[in-house]
């Protein structure tokens, strides 16, 4: 056989399967914000433009009743900013990955969602940074089709968007598998949960903030593998 007939697949068919996952999820999450944003007034343009620019998943959600109320662009500006702060530390624990080449360093700042960073975190170390910043333009990519799709839907019909809240939790558990098959260690699952049930017992209502917060103190205080020292007694 000629060299070229062994020759490894292109990387935009591993970048497709690497996102299919994420496109299960974005496309209809997407649609059900396009198709909220146009029931509540909006323009089916600026929903879509909304997916471009702020491309904030949960935030876009929450901006839906705030811009219906007429609140100002700076309190949505604001919440939208709290409840994202928390990709500031995804893209702290990814700094000795992030591309050294200034476009793709923050094509790949402004794409970093939660579900981009668990595919991201579960790639080879020695992944392309050319690759990393394409597979983060996809996944927003598939949001942005699922707006359109939605905003197109909400102009024209009224649907029941009933069972398609759970998308979002079969997405992340689709992610959590592919984490698990990659660990190292099976202790952050375990921390997870087991803040998670002790927020529960504790107060009820606010079981995932109390949850995350006993997880980054976690985090935080595990003791991390000594590395070898050469040349030093």
């Amino acid at each position: 056989m000629p060299p070229a007939a062994t020759a490894p697949r292109p990387a935009s068919l591993s970048l497709l399967s690497l996102t299919t996952p994420v496109a299960m999820g974005y496309i209809p999450l997407g649609a059900v914000f396009g198709f909220l944003f146009v029931q509540a007034g909006g323009a089916g343009w600026l929903a879509v433009l909304a997916s471009i620019v702020v491309y904030a998943g949960a935030a876009q959600y929450m901006m839906v009743p705030m811009v219906a109320a007429g609140l100002p662009v700076g309190a949505i500006a604001l919440a939208t900013l709290i409840l994202n702060l928390r990709h500031a530390f995804y893209g702290l624990s990814l700094l000795e990955r992030v591309p050294t080449q200034p476009w793709l360093r923050w094509t790949l700042v402004f794409c970093l969602t939660d579900e981009t960073y668990s595919v991201l975190t579960a790639l080879p170390p020695h992944t392309p940074p050319r690759q990393m910043a394409l597979l983060a333009l996809l996944n927003q990519g598939w949001w942005v089709l699922g707006t359109a799709v939605g905003a197109a839907i909400g102009a024209q019909a009224q649907l029941q968007l009933a069972g398609l809240d759970f998308v979002l939790a079969a997405l992340f558990a689709v992610l959590l598998v592919e984490q698990w098959r990659r660990r190292s260690s099976a202790a952050p699952l375990w921390v997870a949960l087991g803040g998670y049930a002790l927020g529960h017992w504790w107060v009820s209502s606010q079981a995932l903030l109390i949850g995350i917060a006993l997880s980054v103190v976690a985090g935080l205080l595990w003791p991390t593998p000594s590395n070898n020292r050469e040349g030093q007694a």
